[in-house]
């Protein structure tokens, strides 16, 4: 009776580790999707990893969300070691770096695993598919023109950035400085770009030090969430309101306060919600065998819509959400309430 007992109690804890490994999800099988964030605490990631959710659900799938401490490669290295164990169907990752993911994004490819990645890709070669929230060109040209009509056509910017290694900060930020090359700005000076790691600390820091180094500073332009509110909050404590400027990418929930009181004049973002949303529809896609990730390739978004895969500029290909929306007093108490 004794050994029936351990038998029992022990078929009992394998199939509770294998049904609940990693934080209490449900592990493997051909309808687990996972979703993995830059780091944790981060409300753009939050909302993504939210329409991910929703949409996985929506497809009759379970979900699981990781996210790192911090803004890692090695940590999410980690995180992608532990879903490959748990055979998952697919792997959709906002990125800590382009390239040094790759090794472990080959082992999950050659163990059947389907890698999307969203708002930060990875390089062509360990992905299927990018989820893009915008056009890359598009969102860096719109930056630029912002900084231009906020600085009144000259004078000096800055961008503060995410981390150094964020594929998609560097691709707007090479559009950026690509940008100002042009006749139109030749009286805008780009005097620094600072990195805040998408750490709310460290941002202030970032922020700080270029009031410091830069007194004549007219705008600062942060293409990350976390960066940009902490921006408007250094300017806003420190009475600095109308002398520098904020613009870039931000939550309306986050940055309401900071529109209407003047710090950041306007602002742009997309639908992190949709984002997460649309790569849930693409991962359940290409794990059916529904598309493959080549160019042409089409598949329905759900409440979205239709997509058609196209090329990237990277080389590998991708599916665009749709442009940058601008933030600004007019909307912006519509929008603080969703996201």
């Amino acid at each position: 009776m004794k050994r029936v007992l351990v038998i029992a109690l022990t078929l009992t804890a394998a199939l509770s580790a294998a049904l609940f490994a990693g934080g209490g999800q449900q592990a493997g099988g051909g309808n687990v999707h996972a979703v993995v964030f830059k780091s944790t605490g981060n409300p753009f990631g939050e909302k993504l990893m939210d329409g991910f959710e929703t949409g996985v659900k929506e497809q009759g799938g379970t979900v699981i969300r990781r996210a790192p401490d911090l803004p890692t490669a090695e940590a999410q290295i980690q995180i992608i070691d532990q879903l490959i164990a748990q055979k998952v169907a697919s792997i959709t990752i906002s990125a800590n770096d382009f390239d040094a993911l790759q090794p472990v994004l080959t082992k999950a490819k050659n163990a059947g695993i389907n890698i999307v990645t969203a708002d930060s890709a990875v390089n062509a070669a360990s992905r299927s598919l990018h989820i893009n929230q915008a056009d890359t060109k598009l969102i860096g040209e719109t930056l630029v023109e912002a900084a231009f009509d906020q600085a009144g056509g000259s004078g000096e910017i800055a961008i503060l950035s995410a981390t150094s290694q964020a594929s998609n900060q560097n691709a707007w930020i090479a559009v950026m400085e690509e940008t100002l090359k042009q006749a139109k700005y030749a009286n805008l000076k780009l005097v620094k770009i600072a990195y805040g790691d998408d750490l709310r600390d460290k941002s202030v820091s970032e922020t700080e030090g270029l009031l410091a180094s830069y007194p004549n500073l007219k705008v600062i332009v942060a293409p990350t969430t976390v960066g940009i509110a902490a921006a408007a909050k250094v300017i806003t404590d420190r009475g600095l309101i109308g002398k520098v400027k904020i613009t870039g990418l931000g939550l309306p929930s986050e940055m309401a306060d900071y529109i209407t009181n003047g710090s950041c004049p306007y602002m742009f973002l997309w639908n992190p919600i949709d984002l997460g949303y649309l790569a849930s529809y693409a991962a359940k896609a290409l794990a059916d065998g529904a598309i493959t990730g080549k160019i042409g390739d089409k598949f329905g978004g759900g409440k979205l819509g239709s997509y058609t895969v196209v090329n990237a500029a990277d080389g590998g290909t991708e599916v665009v959400l749709g442009p940058p929306f601008k933030f600004e007093p007019s909307n912006i108490n519509e929008w603080k309430s969703v996201y």
